[in-house]
């Protein structure tokens, strides 16, 4: 009887420290289970183009008021709004009534000259008297030329006709009669910030993308660049011209102007490491440090692809968790279980 007693005793025993013994290591795989998973990324240098992107409206190249320097009736407008023009072509005609009058009193004074010129050869009349009527004789030849260019309008330029503000018969008045505009080249102005201004050079490549035309990419060069900064605004005016052959670009589109101002070695790192700040506009990442998660707060710069170029934040060797970041608290205990050079 005693024997089966202390038989049973140590068979409780053993059944005791086995079942103590597996609870220990049941504990333990749980504990390491309970760490987060997480890949991480170690942080590199890469030459990054420091590429800067602007909205602006396509303008016309040059643009030309046909107003004539005097008022008067139209005769006739001789194009219409879309028509092309070339430089050198009659676009209006003006009353001649003006013209005719002066071309009468020119051949007058023309004749008169003439006459005077035959007196003063035979001594009829002084030199001074002859320079005089000369003299009435340019500026009325003068006033001729003047009345002739308001006779017949011009266009100074090869364009387009944009506006035409009255009909054939109106009497010409404050606004122009005509508008031409050259487009091509077009123009773009953009507003540049002042940190930049060492960094643009004219000629300078530029591309440009119009939605108009569904996200079509056109290059451009910097052609002017002026000379003083905005104090409100700290940027100054660029102008980009974009060649339009086939007339694609019409003054008004919306543009997005991208410049390239060189190359700067920065971090790059996928843009699943990159988190939003909860009711802020910050971003931040986490770093695997002594196997914890740390909070760590990064600027962003131009993203490329599947990457963020990172302005600040980040050192060379720091270890980003690109995966399994979800979730993650400042001093979270991690398992790495890939590591991505």
């Amino acid at each position: 009887m005693q024997r089966k007693i202390i038989s049973s005793i140590t068979s409780l025993v053993a059944l005791f420290l086995l079942i103590s013994c597996g609870g220990s290591g049941q504990s333990e795989q749980s504990a390491v289970k309970a760490k987060p998973s997480v890949t991480v990324e170690e942080v590199s240098l890469v030459a990054v183009d420091q590429l800067s992107s602007f909205t602006a409206t396509i303008e016309a190249n040059t643009v030309n008021n046909i107003t004539p320097a005097m008022g008067g009736r139209i005769r006739k407008i001789h194009v219409d709004v879309g028509s092309r023009v070339s430089k050198g072509q009659t676009l209006v005609t003006m009353d001649a009534a003006n013209y005719s009058q002066q071309e009468t009193q020119l051949a007058t004074l023309r004749r008169d000259y003439e006459r005077y010129s035959e007196l003063y050869n035979v001594g009829g009349i002084s030199k001074q008297q002859l320079d005089q009527l000369k003299t009435q004789l340019d500026i009325a030849q003068t006033a001729l030329n003047t009345i002739e260019e308001n006779t017949g309008l011009k266009s100074p330029i090869s364009g387009i006709v944009t506006v035409r503000n009255y009909d054939s018969g109106d009497v010409a008045g404050g606004m122009p009669i005509l508008t031409i505009e050259n487009i091509n080249p077009v123009k773009i102005v953009i507003h540049v910030s002042e940190s930049y201004y060492s960094k643009l050079s004219q000629g300078m490549q530029a591309k440009v993308v119009v939605d108009a035309l569904e996200g079509e990419t056109f290059e451009g060069k910097v052609s002017l660049i002026h000379p003083t900064v905005n104090p409100g605004s700290r940027t100054f005016p660029v102008e980009i011209e974009v060649v339009n052959k086939d007339q694609l670009l019409r003054p008004g589109m919306f543009s997005r102007v991208t410049l390239n101002f060189g190359t700067n070695d920065r971090p790059l790192v996928a843009d699943l490491a990159v988190l939003k700040q909860t009711g802020s506009n910050d971003r931040y990442v986490f770093l695997e440090k002594d196997g914890k998660a740390v909070y760590t707060k990064v600027t962003l710069g131009t993203r490329i692809d599947d990457k963020y170029e990172i302005v600040s934040g980040l050192e060379v060797g720091d270890r980003v968790i690109v995966q399994g970041n979800t979730g993650l608290i400042e001093g979270t205990e991690v398992q790495v279980t890939e590591k991505k050079l």
